[in-house]
Formats: C-alpha cells, sequence, structure tokens
C-alpha cells in the first residue's frame, strides 16, 4: 500500500489517470481533504463516491507520524524529536520570527556529508527520507501551531541529512508544500540548504521555481574548507562557483552564503577579505551564523566581539552581509543534538 501524502498533486493525478481513468479534479479533491480538511481517514471523505473510495482503500493510506519529545526554548523555538515507522529519529524545530514561523526540516536519517562542526556528521547516513516522511515534519508542526491558532509560514530544508542527496524526494515535497492546495506555502518562504553538489545545484537550476538556494560555504579557500567539510575534497571550490554562478545565470535568482563562525578556525580579518574574494560577482549575501557548540567535538563559537568585527569586515569589501538570529541555545538547538542525545542514552550508538 501506499502512503498518500508521497506524491505531489501532478503525480498523485498521473497515477488516478493510468490505474483508474479519473480526471485531475479526483486528485485536486484527495488533495483539499488531506491537507485543508486535515483528514486522517478516507470514511470522512464525502464528495468522492463510496465505491471508489474502497478501491482506494485497498491501495492507498493516508498516515502520520508522531513526536516522541516536543523541547521548548525560553525564546519560543520548539525542537521535535519524530519516531519513523521503522523506529528511526528525526529532529524538526520550529523557529518563531516577527514574520512567521519557520520550520527547519530534515531530508535524511543521519548524515554522509561528514561536516567536522556538525552533531548531525556524527553519525553516518541510514537511508533517505521519503517524501511523506518529510510532509509529516509539516503536519506535525502545524499541529502543534494550531493550538496558537498559528502555522508554518515559511520553510528551510537544512535539517538532519544533505537534501540534494535525496533530491527527487526534497523537490517532491517541495511541490507540496508551495501547492495552493496542499500547504499554500510561496515559493519565496521557501529555501533549500545544501553542502555543495554541484550537479544538482544545475539541475535546481533549471528546475525554473522561485524557490531560494542556500549554499553551507563556512570557509573562504580550498584548505580550510577541506579540513571542516569532507565533501569539498570531492567538489572543490572551484567546481562550486562555478555551479552557483550556472544557477545566477538560468534561476535568476540570489544565493544565500551561510558562513559558521569558529573560534580561531574561520573568523579572521584575512578570512573575511578572502571570502569577499570568492564571491566576488555572484548574486549573493552572506549569513554569518553564530556555533551552537557540541561537545562531540573540538569547535567553539567566536565570540560577541570578533562576530561584529567580521560583519563590519564584510561590510568594509562590499558585501552584502547579515547575522542570523539566534534561537534554542537552551535546548541544544543545533540540528541532530536531540537525536544523538537519544540515541546515547538508548546505547545505539558508541564512540
Amino acid at each position: 500500500m501506499l502512503n498518500l501524502y508521497n506524491y505531489s498533486r501532478k503525480k498523485l493525478s498521473e497515477i488516478l489517470d493510468e490505474k483508474y481513468g479519473k480526471k485531475p479534479f479526483c486528485a485536486t479533491q484527495l488533495f483539499e481533504w488531506i491537507y485543508s480538511k486535515k483528514i486522517s481517514s478516507f470514511d470522512e471523505i464525502t464528495n468522492i463516491s463510496k465505491k471508489f473510495l474502497d478501491i482506494l482503500k485497498k491501495d492507498f493510506y493516508i498516515a502520520k507520524n508522531k513526536y516522541i519529545k516536543k523541547i521548548e526554548s525560553q525564546d519560543g523555538a520548539i525542537k521535535l524529536l519524530i519516531e519513523l515507522v521503522d523506529k528511526n529519529l528525526i529532529e524538526t524545530v520550529i523557529l518563531p520570527y516577527k514574520y512567521g514561523y519557520v520550520l527547519c526540516v530534515s531530508s535524511q536519517v543521519g548524515c554522509n556529508m561528514g561536516c567536522s562542526f556538525c552533531a548531525s556528521g556524527l553519525t553516518k547516513k541510514k537511508r533517505n527520507l521519503e517524501t511523506c516522511e518529510i510532509v509529516n515534519e509539516l503536519l506535525i508542526a502545524n499541529d502543534i501551531l494550531s493550538q496558537k491558532n498559528e502555522k508554518i509560514s515559511h520553510i528551510v530544508v537544512m535539517g538532519i541529512g544533505e537534501p540534494f542527496d535525496n533530491y527527487d524526494n526534497v523537490m517532491n515535497f517541495i511541490y507540496i508544500a508551495n501547492d495552493p492546495k496542499g500547504f499554500g506555502i510561496g515559493a519565496r518562504h521557501i529555501t533549500v540548504s545544501t553542502c555543495g553538489l554541484p550537479e544538482k545545484i544545475k539541475k535546481y537550476a533549471n528546475e525554473k521555481l522561485q524557490i531560494n538556494l542556500a549554499i553551507s560555504l563556512h570557509a573562504p579557500n580550498d584548505d580550510k574548507r577541506s579540513s571542516i567539510m569532507k565533501i569539498n575534497k570531492c567538489y572543490p571550490l572551484k567546481k562550486l562557483m562555478n555551479a552557483i554562478r550556472y544557477y545566477n545565470h538560468v534561476a535568476k535568482r540570489r544565493v544565500t552564503f551561510e558562513y559558521i563562525l569558529l573560534k580561531d578556525v574561520n573568523d579572521s580579518f584575512d578570512d573575511a577579505k578572502e571570502l569577499s574574494t570568492l564571491i566576488k560577482g555572484v548574486f549573493s549575501y552572506v549569513n554569518i551564523i553564530p556555533y551552537n557548540e557540541v561537545m562531540e567535538n573540538n569547535f567553539k563559537r567566536s565570540d560577541k566581539t570578533q562576530i561584529r568585527k567580521f560583519f563590519n569586515w564584510l561590510i568594509k569589501f562590499g558585501v552584502h552581509v547579515r547575522i542570523r538570529k539566534e534561537f534554542g541555545n537552551d535546548i541544544n538547538a543545533a540540528c541532530g543534538q536531540l537525536r544523538l542525545k537519544k540515541m546515547k542514552s538508548d546505547e545505539k550508538i558508541s564512540y
């Protein structure tokens, strides 16, 4: 049987046509019931014949995952630990901004990118998330926010996992999130963050969507980037920057460079100067991210004075830059920390 949350409206329409000879309107009806009216059973549907619903019940099901832990920060951020059907764990985080609620979603169980500063990379990738499992992160978050008469207005795909290593399922999720009959979240309110897979960046450019793209850069040269991000050994900065320029040209969209500041690693004046040279001429801005420390590694966050210096240096060099607002320091907000803590307590992993 197939989980109905796995399919975009277009794909569902194709299946209903090929298998049952149904018109696209039928897929639209189903989308309205599961996303707008939030049904949990086919028996709740009233405008589709019982005969056809009985047929659908044999081939499809509607199922949500459940969160097993919720932690709320003093600043309003909410971190959720979600258990999947196979007992694997993922995380998702709800972030409250003045302009709305942002959901940071995961795309894989674990991560193979191996970034040395990241909690997610401490456990290897077990598998990709199915589209329905990513959709469920959004469904669960909206269920929680409904208690405040609120809902998710923005999405960032930058939780556990490398989104472009699970390209098809992530894009399918994005089409569902953006669909006015789905979650109805505007394209410019959705961002995908990647460590830098050049061919997937080019493929993403050719989607011709208004979805935002963020690059986890974190270093201004190959030596430093390779020392903290293994992906750079496969795809050095020259290849990455060429793909980003292709994206600028084809998608006509600005790129965000995510730059986590690590004390005495990538936060010097020379680093700022080299970064400005690296991205010169690229339609972009830099998002400086204060580091959420992970006890399993030795990296430290740059202090506030150094963060402000780095910001000012980039301004001096003509870079468009901002400092990301921090959330959830009191609840282990870095991606993968809550999952890692639970796994260690269950003695499922060791070091």
